[in-house]
Order: C-alpha cells, then sequence, then structure tokens
C-alpha cells in the first residue's frame, strides 16, 4: 500500500487528508512539525510528502516550508512532495516547484485535484523506483562480470550484451570450439577476444584471419602455410596461421567463405591437431583453440551443398549469438561517448538521432559516423546534422549510410580503402559477395 506523509501543524489538516486519502487505499502518516516529519522520514518508507509552508502561529513568511522542502530533497532527492500554501506565499510555491517540487495547491485545496495529483504522482514515483532499480541490477551485474572475467576494455550496458559476455566468460574455461554468430560490425571479434583473456590460454598468440578477405585460392596457404614453389609467387616457405597461433587461440572470421578443399583441411586439423603445408608433404603437429565467426546461415549452406555438415558440428559445439546493434539500443550511447576525443561531446538532437537510428552497419557503423562527426564538427558539441544519418539533416560532406549503401558511399569507402573491396564491405556492413552484387548493379567495375 502506499505511503503519503503529511506534515501540518494543523491537526484538522492531517484528519482531513487522512480520511480523503483512505478512500484510495492510502496508507497516511502525520507529522506536526518539521522535525518530527524528518523523523517519520528516516524510519518509514514513505512513497509521496504533503507538507504545509509554515507551521508557527507567528509566523507567515514561508521560510519554514522553503526550509523544510530543501531539507527533503537533500536526504531524499527522488522523493515527489506536494506543497500546501496559503494564497499569501504563492510566489515562494512557484519557486520551489522550479527547484523540484511535485506540484502545489493553495489551502484551501480542492480535493479533486489534490487526489489527482497524489495517484499520479505515486505513479510516476513508482514507475522512477522502478527504472532505478533496473538500472541498479544492471549496474551490479556490470560490476560482477568485470570482477570475474577480463572484458578487454568492452563498453556495454544492455542486458543482451550482459548475457552474451556471461556465455562468453563460461565457455573460456572449456577447451572446445566456439562459433560466433552476428551480423558483420556487431562486435565478434572483440567477444572472441573475451574467450581468449579467460581461457586457459590466454597467455598464448590471438591470431586472426578473416577469410572472407581472401581470394579462395590463397586461403590454404593463410591457414596452413606453404613450402618454397607450392604456387606461383611462394619464392620461400611461409608458417600458416595455425602454426603461428600454436599454444593460443585462432579466430576464423566470415567462416562460410571456407571453399571446400579448406574446409576439409579444416576439419582433420581438428579432429587431430595435424596438417601439412601445401606443396609438403611432412605432418605438423599444433594445439590451437579455434574460434570462428560468421553472419551466413550456415545451415541453409549445408543445405545447398556449400558447407560441411560436420565441419559445421566440429565449430559449433559452443554457438554464442551476437545481437546486432538495434536489438541492444542501451549500449548506443555509451558507445558513442567512448568513441568520441578531441573534447568532443554529444548535444541532445545527437543523442536523440543516434538513438533513432537502425544501425544496419552495427557498431562499425557508429564508430565511423562519431570519427567523421569529429572530423566535420567545427565546435566541441556535435549536433544531429553533423552525423550525415539519414534521419538527421545532412551537412554537406556527410555521406549517406542507409540500409543499402548508394554510389557515393560506396566508391567513398572503396577510396577510403585502397581499393581493397573486403575492407570496403566491412566498413559499409556488408559482405563481400553482396558489395560484388551491389557493384554489378551499379555498373561499378570491380578493379
Amino acid at each position: 500500500m502506499p505511503t503519503v506523509l503529511v506534515i501540518d501543524d494543523n491537526p484538522s489538516v492531517g484528519t482531513a487528508l487522512d480520511v480523503l486519502f483512505g478512500l484510495r487505499d492510502l496508507r497516511t502518516l502525520v507529522a506536526h512539525s518539521p522535525e518530527a516529519g524528518l523523523a517519520v522520514l528516516e524510519r518509514e518508507d514513505v512513497d509521496l510528502v504533503v507538507q504545509d509552508m509554515n507551521f508557527r502561529a507567528d509566523t507567515t513568511s514561508g521560510e519554514e516550508g522553503v526550509a523544510l522542502f530543501r531539507a527533503i530533497r537533500a536526504r531524499h532527492t527522488d522523493l515527489p512532495v506536494i506543497l500546501l500554501t496559503a494564497w499569501t506565499h504563492l510566489d515562494t510555491a512557484v519557486e520551489l516547484a522550479k527547484a523540484g517540487a511535485a506540484d502545489y495547491l493553495a489551502k484551501p485545496w480542492d480535493d479533486r485535484k489534490l487526489l489527482a495529483s497524489v495517484e499520479n504522482l505515486l505513479e510516476l514515483s513508482e514507475s522512477t523506483r522502478e527504472v532505478s532499480r533496473l538500472h541498479e541490477q544492471r549496474r551490479r551485474l556490470h560490476r560482477e562480470l568485470t570482477e570475474r572475467f577480463d572484458l578487454r576494455g568492452l563498453v556495454f550496458a544492455s542486458d543482451a550484451m550482459a548475457r552474451v559476455i556471461e556465455l562468453a566468460g563460461q565457455v573460456a574455461r572449456a577447451d572446445v570450439p566456439v562459433l560466433i554468430n552476428g551480423p558483420n560490425g556487431a562486435g565478434k571479434e572483440r567477444i572472441a577476444e573475451i574467450i581468449q583473456a579467460n581461457s586457459s590460454v590466454k597467455a598464448g598468440p590471438f591470431v586472426t584471419l578473416n577469410c572472407g578477405a581472401l581470394p579462395g585460392e590463397l586461403i590454404e596457404a593463410e591457414l596452413f602455410g606453404a613450402d618454397a614453389g607450392a604456387y606461383t609467387g611462394a619464392n620461400r616457405a611461409r608458417e600458416g596461421k595455425f602454426e603461428a597461433a600454436d599454444g593460443g587461440t585462432l579466430f576464423l572470421d566470415e567462416i562460410g567463405n571456407l571453399p571446400a578443399a579448406g574446409q576439409m583441411k579444416l576439419l582433420r586439423v581438428l579432429e587431430t591437431g595435424r596438417f601439412e603445408r601445401l606443396g609438403s608433404n611432412r605432418e605438423r603437429q599444433v594445439k590451437v583453440r579455434v574460434i570462428s565467426a560468421t553472419n551466413a546461415d550456415l545451415p541453409a549452406m549445408i543445405r545447398d551443398g556449400r558447407f560441411r555438415e560436420d565441419l559445421y558440428y566440429r565449430l559449433n559445439t559452443i554457438q554464442i549469438d551476437m545481437p546486432p546493434l538495434a536489438q541492444r539500443r542501451d549500449d548506443i550511447l555509451p558507445l558513442a561517448r567512448h568513441f568520441l576525443n578531441d573534447g568532443k561531446r554529444l548535444g541532445e538532437d545527437a543523442e536523440r538521432a543516434l538513438l533513432a537510428h537502425a544501425w544496419p552497419g552495427n557498431v562499425r557503423e557508429l564508430r565511423n559516423t562519431l570519427q567523421r562527426a569529429m572530423l566535420l564538427t567545427r565546435g566541441d558539441v556535435i549536433g544531429a546534422a553533423d552525423l550525415g544519418l539519414p534521419s538527421a539533416p545532412h551537412h554537406e560532406h556527410a555521406i549517406s549510410f542507409g540500409p543499402e549503401p548508394d554510389r557515393a558511399a560506396i566508391e567513398a569507402a572503396i577510396e577510403r580503402n585502397g581499393g581493397v573491396l573486403a575492407q570496403a564491405a566491412n566498413e559499409l556492413g556488408m559482405s563481400r559477395q553482396a558489395l560484388y552484387r551491389r557493384l554489378d548493379r551499379l555498373g561499378i567495375r570491380r578493379d
């Protein structure tokens, strides 16, 4: 039952409000002096205060009410307070309302208006307390995760990311392959780093290979190494990623792009720990923790005959599903502030624009948006227009990053990445194949 504290030196006022509030199933406590009222607040769980502005017969200035309100606000910052005041003190009540008083009513009060104000404030107070409880739970969970695991400086605030981190920390201790599934730019490599940092091989190397950033004929050489003369241009022997990752972790991004021959050899390494360099007959033995990631529908690729089912189940001993940024909106502003530097800060309109955007390119798009805004903003405050988002007024130099990038955005990304299409695709939040299709539709030469 909600509790209302009435602080008024007139006993009849306390009695009348006790009867009035009792009709709405509200518990009423009455105190006849500021000191008594503050004492009740220290020992009782009170949801709302109704206070008078004068407490001595010879005082009409309202100063006692002002002092009481300030004392309540100093000790209970979120507790709603309604002021009951004679008309001569209305200006004082208005000033206190600006300072945080929830409402003010002149004596004699209107029962209907007072009840409406009390009930509205109690609903808001309960909602505020619930939000505060949720925020405190999140802060506590954040502290617990930070204490339990090495998070590698990961910035997050959402429940969805807390669940991902909890699972990543748990599976880190088991020496089994992990598959991280999620869209491009969502932060799958950061989760792989957290798994490595909390594993038994955390002191070993962490080696990455983007299987979508290399032509198919070179992926095997990258994975397993090659002897001199194994292929055209192989003038000397080279070490592969598996050898480099021996005693540590190998992170294979865009695993769905691995060609059939590479899939077969990867399966053998996972089963035996043995492999051969290209052009060599000598077996090599390694102990490597494999973490893979994909944004592809691997079960669909298995049905189409483009991905080995036995390899899928080998890689997928544990699967972690990485939600897109649009599904963890509580992370947007903390990440955006993390990406800022040079004394820049976000204006309120920029924060609203960031929260309203769909972020098809996920965290990578958010980072690029903030980096661009910092370059283009002349002052210290970044506004919505400086972000260049579709929902905001466009800066004259802003690049459009809609759900499907246009010709200007694609050509600019290719130029920034020195013509390397795989890197441009990553920046745009697309797969390499999707970028190829977009280039063909727009008539842009791939070379």
